[in-house]
């Protein structure tokens, strides 16, 4: 919507605002990737992306390089290009966009299995340093700016990874340092986390490293240790990262002119087709099928080879170095970006289900109150509405370490030794263990529907969450994959979640579905057996 607005604003819309800042573009863009890759390692918590680091990072970078040479070969047919320059825009057009993934993977209340999720995350996030080394070094090659030929540009990429990396890695530590250290006035943690990141990218740029691996570093490093005022750095880094983006697209498409798009639109859609249908899936395939994901999770995966304003960005690259084809770059990238978003954007959701690897899980019902705790960072306070029908007001047990501190009912404030049961409309807070807050809303969430009944929900039997699922499924004849055999239930439901398994959570086993009854030390305690009448979706996979 913000490329169209800048589309309707610019110079051939009703708008007529003639914006030809290619720098300025450039620049605006630089900063808002930069706060979009840092959001991005912010959410990346190690536990949830075990397992999944290399095959990402393969996709993220001969992914990368093996998606622009196939793109490569189409554009060259399709545009007429020399090879070089068919493999620049082939570049420019490889890597997906950070801000588009992270947010329509957030959207709508879509959750992924586990690998799925983490593998997508990591590769958008690290393919765009790479992207941009390739982009840099094949625009000075061409350009003929570069002493010393391709030694000298491949030598300058090595550095700018190191340096990134060691930028990253040391400024993420002492951001968290900082973020600890200071008493600053309440609501200025998450400025001072913002600010540090975008210093970090400035100084790693200075010395002619990756500043976008730099950021991208720094915020796993913060995420994946304790620090003062979580909940506040995160709110205040998401609004960050929306005006970034909605800036972004707004100059890139008020850059970009429709009476020039018009002149590639059918050439480029044949790209855009071919990158989305041949090329992302071809190098999916390749770097994935070593580490045996399922073919619907490469299915699922090519399909999210999102393009967005980032594929633009890299195409002002050109423009700034006045490359002779430099505006057909820009022009069929911004094409392609739009065919991206609104063919793979607005059918992620229904993709993610097709293929068996959306988790049937909706996002809990409720808001929850969180305050920091200065002095210590082990804790933060919680709170809750409890609502009518919950699930605490219904026996379910807190998880372990989160401890009841008062409750305000009708108008008084009552301690836990005066409060007694939970009751609906008590406002409860609790201390909880940084990072874990958001594991207890779906304990004081509306009830939906589903839940209504026990046996239609839980099944009739109760297994323990250790039950191994080969001996499960001998006893009750069901075919299950060779590779869950050896798997528990609870070992089984750990995998498949992109985040903690719930009370309610289930996966089809065959004709069976198991549910997660009850959690103890936020792990599966015990599950449910019920029997599908129409055979549900058996999990994929060999």
């Amino acid at each position: 919507m913000f490329l169209l607005l800048g589309l309707l604003l610019g110079v051939d819309g009703p708008g007529g605002i003639r914006y030809s800042d290619t720098r300025f573009t450039f620049l605006i863009g630089s900063l808002a990737l930069a706060i979009i890759l840092f959001d991005g390692g912010l959410r990346t918590r190690a536990a949830q992306v075990q397992g999944s680091v290399k095959p990402a990072l393969l996709l993220a970078t001969a992914g990368v390089i093996a998606t622009a040479a196939l793109t490569a070969l189409a554009a060259s047919k399709l545009l007429d290009l020399p090879p070089l320059e068919a493999l620049l825009l082939g570049t420019i057009l490889a890597s997906t966009d950070a801000a588009a993934v992270f947010f329509l993977l957030r959207a709508g209340g879509l959750h992924l299995e586990r690998r799925t999720g983490a593998t997508l995350e990591i590769e958008s996030g690290a393919n765009d340093p790479v992207a941009v080394f390739l982009t840099i070094g094949l625009t000075t090659w061409i350009g003929g700016t570069h002493e010393g030929g391709g030694w000298a540009i491949a030598i300058s990429m090595v550095w700018a990874m190191a340096a990134g990396l060691a930028i990253g890695y040391f400024g993420g530590r002492l951001l968290v340092a900082a973020l600890n250290r200071y008493n600053l006035p309440s609501g200025l943690h998450p400025w001072l986390a913002l600010a540090g990141a975008v210093a970090l990218f400035a100084l790693t740029n200075l010395i002619y490293g990756s500043g976008y691996l730099a950021v991208y570093l720094a915020g796993i490093v913060v995420a994946n240790r304790p620090v003062r005022a979580r909940a506040e750095v995160m709110s205040v880094q998401d609004a960050a990262t929306w005006f970034a983006q909605l800036a972004m697209f707004l100059l890139l498409g008020l850059l970009a002119a429709p009476n020039k798009l018009l002149d590639v639109l059918w050439p480029a859609l044949a790209v855009a087709a071919f990158l989305m249908f041949v090329a992302r899936p071809l190098a999916v395939a390749a770097c994935l099928l070593p580490f045996r994901y399922r073919m619907a999770e490469i299915g699922f995966i090519s399909w999210v080879g999102l393009r967005g304003a980032v594929g633009i960005f890299l195409a002002s690259i050109p423009l700034l170095a006045k490359l002779p084809n430099a505006w057909l770059y820009f022009n069929v990238a911004f094409v392609v970006v739009l065919a991206s978003l609104i063919v793979q954007g607005w059918t992620l959701a229904r993709a993610a289900h097709l293929f068996g690897v959306a988790v049937p899980r909706p996002d809990p019902n409720t808001r929850r109150i969180q305050l920091d705790l200065p002095g210590q960072l082990d804790y933060d306070m919680v709170g809750y509405r409890i609502a009518a029908a919950s699930a605490i007001l219904h026996g379910a047990p807190l998880p372990g370490r989160v401890r009841l501190v008062m409750v305000a009912r009708e108008g008084r404030l009552l301690l836990p030794d005066e409060t007694g049961a939970l009751k609906a409309d008590d406002y409860a807070y609790f201390l909880a263990p940084s990072g874990r807050a958001q594991r207890l809303d779906w304990l004081f969430a509306e009830a939906d529907d589903a839940r209504a009944s026990e046996t239609e929900t839980f099944g009739s039997f109760t297994l323990p969450g250790d039950v191994p699922l080969g001996e499960l499924a001998k006893f009750y004849g069901l075919a299950i994959p060779a590779r869950f055999a050896n798997s528990t239930a609870a070992q089984l439901f750990d995998e498949r979640f992109d985040e903690q398994a719930q009370v309610g959570d289930s996966v089809a086993l065959g004709r069976a579905v198991l549910v997660v009854r009850s959690l103890r030390d936020d792990r599966v305690a015990q599950v449910g057996l019920r029997f599908s009448g129409v055979g549900e979706r058996l999990l994929s996979g060999k």
